[in-house]
């Protein structure tokens, strides 16, 4: 029996989560719970219109909300919107809503695995049939050009968590606003079982990947935009600059040891802040570095670069690549955070990382 049926595997997409609980091919009885956010009286019904959105923001709020400028960016924040509505019809109204999300070359990397729109689908029919999983409120839903960075709610059995992606989206005349590739949540576990689903081609490519990040060699430059490029990088004003630049302070602090990372939380957070982390606990400061500290302790861990830096306002969306020396593995990890001026000078106040 492959991986797949033997975790819990959490698999995060752009118009939804699907959570397969499977103990030797059992599921765990995850069942829907009545709530507004699936009152719809038309199950089943494909809702596809860009004319919508103020309707449908009312039902999926969002909790930290930052501007979204018109043109595609309006267009990404409907169809994300859209996603989450149709998600919450039922199985057959989200696969039918795939195909118009979705172009047949679009790119999924679901917990790390790289999936075609094929596979995708694929692992999806088997998903979707299992489970039933209702999509709530987003804490963050931010979006710069064509990119976006959300953080959301999604509920099981009365139960709340938290899920974050990232999304490129493209348009054209004959789609209109499609995902070109998007990452549903950070590598773990789930991605054994996922890979089962890869087409060659996808598989081919993830090595790629793989091998680069294996292999890359971190520049020796005091120019940190060029010491950690971003992949998909978007036009920041002078104030996002500010946030960017601690951004990449932090990234290069990590990797000069311990101490220097120490130095700069100290620098660049509030001394109030809040940092929660995978298990979706809410820490001090303190108690933060402690656990940095032990990490440090246990593993070499170098980061790498970025695949997306999204910044409006106050709210910063971080996509980044890492290597666990010792392991020979590479992973990502996806970061939300939130700037305040405090005593005259820009902090850190809240961070969650998954």
């Amino acid at each position: 029996m492959t991986p797949l049926f033997k975790t819990i595997l959490i698999v995060s997409i752009v118009s939804g989560v699907i959570v397969i609980a499977l103990t030797s091919g059992l599921v765990l009885g995850l069942k829907n719970t009545p709530s507004k956010y699936n009152d719809s009286e038309e199950e089943h019904v494909v809702l596809n219109s860009y004319d919508n959105t103020e309707e449908l923001i009312k039902k999926y709020q969002v909790l930290n909300p930052t501007t979204v400028n018109e043109g595609i960016e309006k267009k990404i924040q409907n169809r994300l919107l859209t996603g989450f509505e149709n998600w919450n019809r039922g199985f057959k109204t989200w696969k039918e809503w795939g195909n118009i999300l979705y172009i047949p070359t679009s790119i999924y990397n679901v917990h790390g695995a790289r999936l075609s729109l094929a596979s995708y689908q694929a692992a999806m029919d088997i998903s979707l049939q299992r489970a039933t999983i209702i999509m709530g409120d987003f804490h963050n839903m931010l979006i710069t050009d064509k990119y976006c960075g959300i953080h959301y709610d999604f509920i099981s059995n009365g139960r709340k968590s938290k899920v974050m992606e990232f999304v490129h989206f493209e348009e054209d005349a004959e789609h209109g606003t499609y995902v070109f590739e998007g990452w549903g949540s950070t590598k773990d576990v789930s991605y054994y079982g996922l890979i089962n689903f890869q087409a060659p081609q996808e598989k081919t490519d993830e090595e790629t990947l793989t091998n680069e990040l294996l292999n890359l060699v971190i520049p020796t430059t005091d120019d940190l935009k060029a010491k950690y490029p971003i992949k998909f990088p978007t036009v920041y004003t002078a104030e996002e600059e500010k946030k960017l630049e601690i951004i990449l302070e932090g990234f290069d602090s990590w990797n000069n040891g311990i101490e220097a990372y120490l130095a700069w939380v100290d620098e660049a957070y509030d001394k109030d802040a809040k940092s929660s982390g995978l298990d979706e606990v809410e820490r001090t400061m303190d108690k933060y570095k402690e656990e940095m500290e032990q990490l440090c302790e246990e593993k070499t861990i170098k980061k790498l670069r970025f695949d997306n830096v999204l910044i409006r306002e106050d709210w910063a969306a971080i996509h980044y690549r890492y290597r666990i020396e010792e392991e020979n593995y590479v992973g990502d990890r996806m970061q939300f955070l939130k700037f305040q001026e405090k005593d005259g000078a820009l902090k850190i106040v809240a961070s969650w990382i998954q």
